[in-house]
């Protein structure tokens, strides 16, 4: 049995597991999740996360759960495989990308969940931005990433001068927010905005785009073709066709699936 990750690729959650997969060079299959019927909340998917949140990993016979957790799993079991994400070499270096993978869950993830939720989810829902709400967030987001700006003038990475998932869990939420206008709040910091440039041209950012076009089409009920770096061109049932060549298409794939997604889930492909 190979590596099955139950979720969507849509989800932030799941997203993070996806690039450490690519990452790591790791084959696997996304098993998808039926949002919008409720199976995440019902058996057999309790039985892999009994909160009935998205992603659960298996792997074997070791079932894994929470998003965080199932991508330090992968580093620590394949570290010999791809890039190493923990800095395993070095006791220093692990504890460092440790100690900023902690600033990433607990400082960084709480402001930058509730600005997409008012964002990307409400607006979905038709409930208007909170622009009071938002503006709170985007006060801690800021204190936050002058903490980033700070560490970031003394070296290229989080943890360092290498790459790790310290830099990776950061990811998926920025592929959203980068793609508005109060992200200026980053591209004004130089070093901030230096990191995020450098990470687009991740081997990982690019094959997850792939994975999150593959996720829409298997969850839609009529697909009519499965992507890959080869093959661009996609007709989905709804009738539309975008070419992932062109900047921006990917990310209208990735509303349009969110769009039916998010409905049904109150918002939980963001919190997990």
């Amino acid at each position: 049995m190979g590596i099955k990750v139950h979720g969507i690729a849509l989800s932030t959650c799941t997203a993070r597991v996806l690039l450490c997969l690519c990452e790591k060079g790791l084959d696997y299959e996304i098993v998808p999740v039926d949002i919008p019927n409720s199976a995440h909340k019902q058996q057999p998917y309790l039985s892999l996360n009994p909160f009935g949140q998205i992603p659960a990993l298996e792997d074997g016979d070791v079932k894994v759960f929470e998003s965080r957790a199932i991508s330090k799993y992968l580093a620590r079991k394949y570290k010999d495989t791809g890039v190493d994400l923990l800095g395993s070499s070095s006791l220093t270096e692990s504890i460092i990308v440790d100690t900023w993978m902690e600033v990433e869950s607990h400082q960084f993830n709480s402001p930058m969940q509730t600005i997409i939720r008012q964002m990307v989810v409400n607006p979905i829902f038709g409930i208007a931005c909170d622009e009071k709400i938002i503006g709170a967030e985007l006060e801690k987001l800021g204190k936050v990433l002058d903490v980033y700006e700070e560490r970031l003038s003394k070296c290229k990475y989080l943890a360092g001068d290498f790459y790790s998932l310290a830099d990776l869990h950061h990811i998926p939420h920025l592929v959203y927010f980068m793609r508005n206008p109060r992200s200026s709040i980053i591209t004004s910091r130089p070093h901030d905005s230096c990191v995020g440039n450098e990470m687009k041209t991740l081997p990982s950012i690019d094959n997850n785009k792939y994975a999150i076009a593959n996720s829409f089409a298997k969850n839609t009920a009529d697909p009519k073709v499965e992507v890959s770096s080869d093959s661009l061109k996609n007709e989905v049932s709804y009738g539309l066709q975008f070419d992932l060549s062109q900047p921006g298409n990917d990310f209208l794939y990735m509303l349009l699936f969110l769009a039916k997604l998010v409905h049904a889930s109150s918002g939980e492909l963001f919190v997990h």
